[in-house]
């Protein structure tokens, strides 16, 4: 699917957010449990009403990928999200990789979670992320779950190597995968280097390299591809200040608190930098 550059005008690109606390990270399971999320302190009421302020300011309309965990405990953030002109959508229930579920439990967490957005969003949910990008080669069977429980698009699967994700075979751009009801499947973005797709649209790599460096790489992908980037980021990695649970492994606590402090920053520089939309508009044509 193409998205060329409308004559005088710069590429809308996709600014989302998976919307979950820093106790909910897929890499923190092992040493948090989930039976004490409840009992820990929750920050991420104030982070989003921080980011709606930049995004406020730059002019960015952005979607939103929320857990319904959250979104009952925080329903008057939802309607602010909304009521700044963004998309809600869904990063299923309770941050449960697709991978660790079978089909019965998937469209449990999926369908729930798209309920309970809708009813207090006041908006139909169209799209949904999986936590930690976790549809790849092994349960490409969730696609056509999402497909048969009303979603129209989904970013799930992240085309690059990684030790906890991705399916570096898969298109690179916004693709309709076979036996999926049609749904769309737009990857984060990505750069082609040799025989490599490079991480290019956020994540823990835009706070490790130099800001420069990813705008280079997105640039890249407007210019040189014609696409729109798509770049996510999470509402702890603006918050230096959040709690440090104890006994997370070195190579966890480097990949989640690097850099946390310029991110804030980062995140205006990018509204100024680039052409912003929601999912929904850019790839779905909603008005």
């Amino acid at each position: 699917m193409n998205h060329p550059a409308v004559p005088g005008s710069a590429i809308r690109n996709a600014m989302t957010i998976d919307v979950e606390d820093y106790f909910q990270v897929s890499a923190f399971a092992p040493y948090i449990a989930r039976d004490s999320w409840p009992e820990r302190e929750c920050r991420v009421e104030a982070n989003i009403d921080r980011i709606l302020a930049i995004l406020e300011a730059g002019n960015v309309h952005a979607t939103f990928f929320t857990l319904g965990w959250i979104a009952e405990r925080y329903p008057a953030m939802v309607k602010r999200i909304v009521a700044g002109g963004h998309e809600l959508a869904s990063h299923g229930y309770g941050h449960l990789r697709a991978s660790d579920q079978d089909r019965a439990a998937f469209m449990q967490d999926i369908s729930s979670s798209k309920a309970i957005l809708e009813d207090l969003g006041g908006q139909a949910v169209l799209g949904y992320r999986a936590p930690s990008f976790s549809i790849g080669h092994g349960n490409l069977w969730a696609l056509d779950a999402l497909s048969e429980a009303g979603y129209r698009y989904s970013s799930s699967i992240y085309p690059v190597q990684h030790d906890h994700y991705g399916m570096p075979d898969a298109p690179r751009f916004a693709w309709h995968p076979e036996n999926a009801g049609g749904l769309l499947e737009v990857p984060i973005t990505t750069v082609r280097m040799g025989a490599r797709n490079l991480p290019a649209g956020g994540g823990g790599y835009f706070r490790l390299l130099p800001y420069s460096l990813s705008r280079w790489m997105m640039r890249k992908v407007n210019q040189d591809d014609g696409q729109p980037a798509i770049f996510y980021f999470h509402p702890w990695e603006i918050d230096p200040g959040q709690p440090r649970p104890d006994g997370i492994n070195l190579k966890t606590r480097f990949r989640h608190y690097v850099n946390l402090a310029r991110m804030d920053g980062r995140i205006q520089a990018l509204t100024r930098d680039f052409a912003w939309d929601r999912m929904d508009r850019i790839f779905l044509g909603k008005a």
